[in-house]
């Protein structure tokens, strides 16, 4: 078997000794109601009693909704609350709740939530999180689109902008009603819904309706004109079981360093049936939003500047600025658009059953269904670097002069590219209880319809166009491809209780994705760079592996330690996008595409982690409580695929096309060691040290050239990462101390241009005020995010071999103040 080779004997030994202790935090075991798809990975029995219950700090009301989902003010009454909850299963999971997510700033990205947690690296130019352009994550040094994502088991795609297969956990649901929010940092459950998951998952839930009838408003004020509305009303339980819930939520922000608006709307509805045998839930979601984007600063080219902000609204000023100004003809690739926004509209339902045969036979079945509407917009000037050669396929010999009255006489064009997706798809697991085994038997289907097209459209100077507004009339459709993708996995699993502090779990999925990219627009020859290349017609390519293994062990050493272990192989499918994009139909000919089918492999990875969990009640003297997890993990990353571009990118607008590449393998270790400890009632602190090193195994070849990677740091990704949360509630008031420093990146392949380290700071306090007629509670809660006022990049767009990068800055110091009333 390969993966028992030299090197992987050598890890898999480390791996299953007691003595090779791996990270994480060890607070409360994840706690999840009956529908949780995780229990047969779990020990079948009691774990520890210290394990089952930390004081840390943020009660998450909903990581069991229908116990937890009360008003706020009953999570806060708590006295003992936790930041995080450390799973007691044989991998690495752990969860951040509801509570904690909204201290840390109101309305938050989930995913920015987990920021905090060992071995996620977070970055987004926003304080919310919230802008999908300018938005990286890295786990273990894997990057987003190479991790998994669902919402209340339903799959979320790879979150990759231009999203094909899914959307982000933002849209899926509104901030204030995720219960919480979960990451496996080495490989998730076996039943997972994701293609993309090659090293790690993240799984959110949405809260259950409330037992008591009731509503909820907050109103979020802040810098730069944010005004956050949340509305919510609880029926409570009526009928024989039933309760339910809608919601609506309105953000408008304007973006720190130009004058586009971000936000939109949000709505939520979900319907909870409960009896003895059965539970039944629906749920719905719309979400329409626009966010003008952030323009990265390319580097070193950018020099000292920090910011690049569109000119929107100011036209008159735009005009004058592409019209061969000296401002204009100097900037070279971090020229001034006239503005850019991503506009999406989606609507998303599902309806879970689970189903009790009796007490050692139980299923769930969640049936679901997702609609996409979007578009990626930029407008600025008709002469940036490959345009005149682009538009004079499509008007050929016209001047200067007449390809701009063309569009519309201001100098300037509008590109968009635009998504449709229809996707729709069942999954279903039922979990028997035999003895000393839990058998554990799932599938799921998928079938996804998805379109993307690249048009241009005039921009008239007597009736120019906002970034808030859907484009209309196209004078140019450049390329559109069609994918139709039908996704099956299944996978098995044991959980064998072999004594009572010993638990053994093995199985293994199967993933069959087989799509079929069509072109009906294709590119006119000499409209993309270089000018030899085409858009491939495409075909038909599968994503097989129909044996993916996963081997666990848990060991309840005593009381309050466990040891865990876990090896787990996983595919990750190829893309369905087309054009410059790193998939089989984004390359330069229909013979390279066929090459491909024949002989290309979907990237894979074997995940090896051991770890070591305490969980202590002391009395030495202040210090109450200690909880801590230490975590190694190895991971071999096989068949990397790299789009490299054939031509020299000439700007963004353009794009070049690309060879799709096996650049080889990468290899990483790592270790992630977090703790909480509790002194008394009223302190506690969490801290989580990360060390991560990952290394391109290979050089590859770009043509003729040798591009030497082979040993160098994955780009993007710090060796070190440190984060600590200091807590203090005294009665009704809280607050919070947060950091988080993130050490050099690499920001190129060839590691010869870097990133600096960072630190970044934020305080966050609350106070509850009870006796207001009316009112069960009002919350007050103040925010500062950055407090220092640092400066520096936070997302990293790392796609060249050498010489260039693209930055964006890190968001200022902000202030916000949040009022929330529970009635």
């Amino acid at each position: 078997m390969h993966f028992l080779s030299s090197p992987r004997r050598t890890a898999l030994w480390l791996f299953c000794s007691p003595l090779a202790f791996s990270v994480a935090h060890a607070a409360t075991p994840s706690k999840t109601h009956h529908t949780s798809r995780h229990a047969a990975q779990a020990v079948p029995t009691a774990t520890p009693a210290a394990l089952a219950a930390t004081p840390v700090t943020a009660a998450p009301a909903a990581v069991t909704p229908r116990k937890t989902g009360g008003a706020r003010k009953a999570a806060h009454a708590s006295a003992e609350e936790q930041i995080i909850a450390t799973g007691r299963h044989s991998r690495s999971e752990q969860t951040v709740g509801h509570i904690q997510m909204q201290r840390t700033l109101p309305g938050i990205n989930p995913i920015k939530a987990l920021q905090i947690l060992p071995g996620v690296v977070f970055n987004n130019a926003d304080p919310w999180g919230n802008n999908e352009q300018n938005s990286s994550l890295f786990i273990h040094g894997f990057a987003k689109n190479q991790l998994g994502y669902t919402l209340d088991s339903i799959p979320l795609g790879d979150q990759d902008y231009g999203n094909y297969n899914g959307l982000s956990p933002q849209r899926a649901v509104i901030s204030e009603n995720v219960g919480s929010a979960s990451v496996s940092t080495g490989a998730g459950a076996l039943g997972t819904a994701s293609t993309s998951n090659l090293g790690g998952t993240l799984e959110f839930s949405s809260q259950d309706p409330r037992h008591q009838l009731g509503g909820q408003l907050n109103q979020t004020f802040g810098s730069w004109s944010t005004f956050r509305t949340f509305a919510r009303i609880d029926t409570g339980d009526f009928g024989n079981g039933n309760s339910a819930y809608v919601s609506w939520a309105r953000q408008d922000a304007r973006a720190w360093d130009f004058a586009g608006h971000q936000g939109g709307n949000q709505v939520n509805a979900k319907f909870v049936h409960q009896d003895e045998k059965n539970k039944i839930s629906v749920f719905f979601d719309w979400s329409q939003k626009v966010e003008p984007n952030e323009d990265g600063i390319v580097m070193p080219n950018g020099g000292s500047l920090y910011v690049r902000p569109f000119m929107y609204p100011n036209l008159n000023e735009a005009i004058k600025y592409y019209q061969n100004s000296s401002a204009y003809t100097s900037s070279g690739l971090n020229y001034r658009n006239y503005y850019s926004a991503a506009q999406r509209q989606d609507y998303l339902m599902y309806a879970n059953w689970h189903h009790d045969f009796s007490d050692n036979l139980k299923w769930d079945t969640n049936i679901y269904y997702h609609h996409d509407l979007g578009e990626g917009v930029v407008a600025g000037p008709i002469t940036a670097a490959g345009l005149p050669t682009l538009f004079s396929a499509y008007f050929p010999n016209q001047s200067s002069s007449q390809l701009s009255d063309v569009f519309g006489g201001s100098g300037m064009a509008t590109r968009t590219t635009e998504y449709w997706d229809n996707r729709g798809g069942i999954t279903s697991t039922l979990r028997y209880h035999a003895g000393q085994h839990t058998i554990e038997l799932g599938g799921w289907y998928e079938r996804n319809n998805n379109t993307q097209a690249r048009r241009w459209y005039p921009f008239d100077v007597n009736n120019p166009t906002t970034p808030y507004e859907r484009q209309q009339n196209a004078l140019i459709n450049q390329y559109t491809n069609y994918f139709y993708t039908n996704t099956w996995t299944t996978h098995l699993q044991d959980t064998w209780k072999i004594s009572k502090n010993f638990t053994l779990n093995a199985g293994f999925k199967s993933e069959l994705v087989y799509t079929n990219g069509t072109l009906p627009v294709a590119g006119l020859p000499g409209s993309l760079s270089p000018s030899t290349a085409i858009t491939v017609p495409g075909g038909t390519i599968a994503s097989v592996r129909p044996f993916l293994p996963a081997f666990g062990a848990l060991w309840n050493i005593t009381p309050h330690e466990q040891w865990f272990a876990n090896i787990q192989e996983n595919m990750r499918s190829f893309a369905a996008s087309g054009y410059g994009n790193a998939t089989p139909w984004g390359v330069t000919s229909q013979a390279a595409f066929e090459d491909f089918k024949n002989h290309g492999k979907p990237e894979t990875s074997w995940t090896y982690e051991t770890g070591f969990r305490t969980n202590r009640h002391l009395n030495a003297g202040p210090l109450t409580n200690i909880s801590g997890q230490l975590e190694y993990y190895h991971v071999h990353f096989s068949n990397r695929l790299l789009a490299v571009a054939s031509t020299q990118t000439l700007s963004s607008i353009v794009g070049s096309a690309t060879t799709l590449t096996n650049v080889g393998s990468v290899s990483t270790d790592g270790m992630d060691f977090s703790f909480t400890a509790q002194f008394g009632p009223h302190f506690s602190f969490y801290n989580a040290l990360s060390y991560n090193k990952s290394v391109y195994n290979d050089n590859y070849m770009n043509g003729a050239n040798v591009v030497h990677t082979a040993g160098r740091n994955v780009a993007g990704v710090p060796n070190w990462t440190e984060k600590f949360v200091a807590s203090t509630r005294w009665g009704n008031f809280d607050a919070q101390f947060i950091g988080d420093v993130v050490g050099k990146r690499y920001t190129t392949f060839t590691n010869d241009l870097h990133a600096s380290a960072y630190a970044l700071f934020s305080l966050n306090a609350g106070y509850d005020i009870k006796g207001i007629p009316h009112i069960r509670s009002l919350h007050v809660q103040g925010n500062i995010t950055n407090l220092t006022n640092e400066k520096g990049w936070s997302t990293l767009n790392t796609n060249n071999a050498a010489g260039q990068y693209t930055a964006f800055p890190i968001a200022p110091r902000m202030y916000f103040l949040t009022l929330s009333a529970t009635f």
